[in-house]
């Protein structure tokens, strides 16, 4: 592997380990739909103000989300739509993996 290709592997995995959480692949799909504050994704996560706070930093850090300020509240957008492409991959993989596993039960696939 060459440094330039080790570099680009290690960016890589730096925005799929931003991703590797279920309330932040919940956070990228509410926010695909339109922004959000972190009042509105604590209510929808069910999770603490801290909590929700830290998985949008995360998120923020890795390039994924932006921030925009409106008065004394922030909102959070989607900034790499390009990962709802890739969301729906793993969906996919998920529904190949569950007709193996119904098929190798003897089950229809």
């Amino acid at each position: 592997m060459t440094n330039a290709e080790k570099i680009r592997s290690e960016a890589r995995s730096r925005i799929l380990k931003a991703l590797a959480h279920p309330s932040r692949i919940f956070i990228v799909d509410r926010l695909a739909t339109q922004p959000h504050c972190v009042c509105e994704l604590t209510e929808l996560i069910g999770a603490d103000t801290s909590t929700v706070s830290k998985h949008l930093s995360v998120l923020k850090n890795a390039g994924i989300i932006s921030d925009r300020k409106q008065g004394t509240t922030v909102y959070y957008s989607l900034e790499a739509p390009c990962l709802l492409r890739f969301i729906g991959c793993v969906e996919q993989v998920i529904e190949q993996n569950v007709r193996k596993q119904l098929a190798s039960l003897g089950g229809t696939g």
